[in-house]
């Protein structure tokens, strides 16, 4: 053990955890694992069983579970702890706390109420899918988890099209089929994109395309594990005919004519009534 984590000082210590390969640690966090007070998690077991493998000791030390659910109830026993001197330590299920987490209302009470907040850093699946995607990272938008219902996941990419950077996302296995092909609606059939899956783990896979093959390769295929897509910045020019159909033919789906012109001529900042008269077009040939 360093040396320096016997003279910890009173305050909640953020912790990042492996996204899957256990030896993704750094030897701050296991000193600190080692040296809390508390211990807090997402998962307790997922916790417990990280300690395990590198040899740490749980002793008698409270291990408390804090995740979306409970925060609420456990956050003033953690408050309590911090008022009473003590260090306690946050680590979340996988990856960096607080990136599409449940301890930002931790640290951010923990802060308010003037206790140190600091982060012993560690592997993020978001920044370890950019480093291998073959997309351009000096500028990147991490917008977490889009929407599940269709029409505000096209609404939220919608609003990201013209953004200048790669756009990051964390997706469901049983939603990324949907969500890329809501993708390829939105931003672009051509736009490049890369799907990654359990990184540092036994079966990691990393595709790389367009959002059309990406999307197209999920069509009859469905995937499992943790994901990270992430899609290329928009080229500024002018809308294709092929990409305000196929925007048609989406929204016709769940909507009327008069909405499903709305929405794509609202989409791509076109005028109404040349989509509206397409759109008629299409609805005929059902």
């Amino acid at each position: 053990m360093n040396p320096e984590t016997k003279k910890l000082m009173p305050g909640l210590y953020l912790v990042a955890t492996p996204i899957g390969n256990a030896r993704d640690i750094t030897l701050r966090a296991l000193d600190l694992l080692a040296s809390a007070d508390v211990l807090a998690a997402e998962d307790t077991r997922t916790l417990r069983r990280l300690m395990e493998i590198h040899g740490i000791a749980p002793k008698d030390r409270p291990m408390i579970s804090y995740h979306d659910h409970n925060g609420a109830r456990a956050r003033p026993r953690l408050l309590a702890e911090l008022e009473a001197g003590k260090t306690v330590v946050y680590a979340s299920e996988a990856g960096t706390p607080l990136i599409a987490d449940p301890g930002f209302d931790l640290a951010r009470e923990a802060t308010e109420q003037g206790f140190s907040v600091t982060s012993a850093p560690g592997a993020s699946a978001v920044v370890t899918a950019l480093s291998i995607a073959g997309l351009p990272t000096d500028k990147f938008l991490f917008a977490g988890f889009l929407p599940n219902a269709k029409g505000q996941r096209m609404s939220a990419l919608t609003a990201l099209r013209d953004v200048p950077a790669t756009l990051a996302f964390y997706e469901s296995p049983k939603r990324v089929a949907a969500m890329l092909k809501d993708a390829a609606a939105v931003l672009g059939s051509d736009r490049r994109a890369a799907l990654c899956r359990e990184l540092t783990k036994k079966f990691e896979e990393c595709r790389r395309g367009t959002l059309a093959e990406l999307s197209a390769g999920l069509a009859d295929a469905p995937i499992k594990g943790e994901i990270v897509i992430l899609i290329d910045r928009g080229v500024p020019g002018n809308v294709s005919e092929t990409e305000i159909t196929t925007a048609l033919e989406l929204a016709l789906t769940e909507m009327s004519v008069r909405d499903a012109a709305d929405h794509v001529s609202g989409l791509f900042g076109v005028a109404r009534r040349p989509v509206y008269q397409q759109a008629m077009q299409l609805a005929g040939r059902k």
